[in-house]
């Protein structure tokens, strides 16, 4: 089976679907593997580390026409999917529910598609979960990001000329973004408080050292597979009013909130933005998904009444080395449960086939696409 690795083209994207090391193992198994030139120099792998792990180097071309499985970070444009063999097959994200213009491709190609977001979150699926290696990544990043645009230092600090005061972080989202920004804020010397609609939540980030705030739930909360589906107006209204006087206290604000196939819940309002002192700051993680905050912009950093907000749309890509690794591991361990050397299984009924399968030799067969071609 001839599995191919284009390189990246989507804005600021500096991730590789694998490394060398994965190739190795890969080849080993019996795989053949293409490799675009180029497609690891962003994520400080050279052409050179490939090819000593057995790795083909190809051009943009042959890595569509000439492969069986397409492994990609970023799913193809339309236009390079059409250039895909029929009934070949492509592993990446894919955010389907929110991309028709992307399943309308694969079907007219008669590929089929596997998503990466779309694994089901099972325990036996874990190593798969690309979702939450990068979101582990991000999270940590955020807090990095903020404190080297915040005028001043995370921990307490006693001097000969004073005491300075510990900076106070709070945190909107305590799912794997969110518990690696408390973890590493904490370890920065930080006060961290922490906002989640699921009050299952409280005892993780106490036990990062977190300051839990509390938010009675109801019966709007939504959850499925482990993920909050959705939530109404009022408990959002009521979630603000309790929380703002936090930012309003709070250095550093940092927003984790999305709703899969859904616009990011509005967390920060103007008025809470304008309440913050003049140099805080806010990193708004789902800003690619519309944004948790007023005002925040897609891949630009802003100042509103003096509070800078940060909107960077891809942060894992600006760990691209780690990035790329654990991604790397994730798609290749979903492609040797789907597959050996010779073939895919196929096995229909099977769990994370069917949670992640949303095109099948040209026809879309994911719940989540039929549903909104039947609404």
């Amino acid at each position: 089976m001839k599995l191919s690795v284009p390189k990246e083209t989507k804005l600021k994207e500096n991730r590789v679907a694998l490394t060398p090391d994965v190739v190795k193992g890969l080849v080993k198994k019996g795989f053949e593997v293409m490799v675009e030139k180029g497609a690891g120099v962003n994520s400080f792998y050279a052409d050179d580390a490939y090819t000593d792990a057995g790795a083909t180097l190809v051009d943009n071309t042959l890595c569509y026409s000439n492969a069986d499985v397409v492994l990609k970070v970023n799913a193809p444009q339309p236009d390079e999917i059409s250039k895909m063999k029929k009934e070949a097959i492509l592993i990446s994200f894919m955010f389907a529910a929110t991309n028709p213009q992307l399943v309308d491709a694969c079907t007219v190609a008669g590929i089929s598609a596997f998503s990466m977001d779309a694994v089901p979150r099972i325990s036996r699926a874990q190593k798969m979960d690309a979702l939450s290696s990068q979101a582990n990544l991000a999270g940590y990043k955020a807090v990095i990001m903020a404190a080297d645009t915040l005028g001043k230092i995370f921990p307490m600090m006693t001097t000969a000329a004073g005491t300075i005061k510990p900076s106070k972080v709070v945190i909107f989202g305590a799912g794997v973004a969110g518990l690696q920004a408390i973890a590493t804020a904490k370890r920065l010397g930080a006060v961290v408080e922490v906002s989640d609609i699921r009050p299952e939540t409280k005892e993780q980030v106490q036990s990062l050292g977190g300051k839990f705030i509390e938010v009675k739930g109801d019966d709007s909360i939504k959850m499925e597979g482990g993920y909050v589906k959705g939530v109404s107006e009022e408990f959002l209204k009521k979630q603000q009013e309790l929380v703002g006087k936090h930012v309003k206290e709070a250095d550093i604000v940092i927003t984790t909130a999305l709703i899969p196939g859904k616009k990011a819940p509005l967390l920060v309002t103007e008025e809470m933005v304008k309440s913050m002192r003049f140099g805080s700051v806010i990193v708004d993680m789902a800003v690619e998904q519309g944004g948790n905050v007023v005002g925040s912009e897609l891949n630009k950093n802003v100042v509103k009444n003096g509070v800078t907000i940060i909107g960077e749309g891809n942060i894992p890509s600006l760990l691209p080395l780690n990035a790329s690794d654990l991604y790397a591991k994730n798609i290749e361990t979903l492609l040797l449960h789907l597959a050996d050397k010779d073939k895919f299984k196929w096995e229909m009924t099977e769990d994370i086939t069917k949670g992640s399968l949303i095109v099948h030799n040209g026809k879309a067969v994911h719940p989540s696409i039929l549903k909104l071609v039947n609404s």
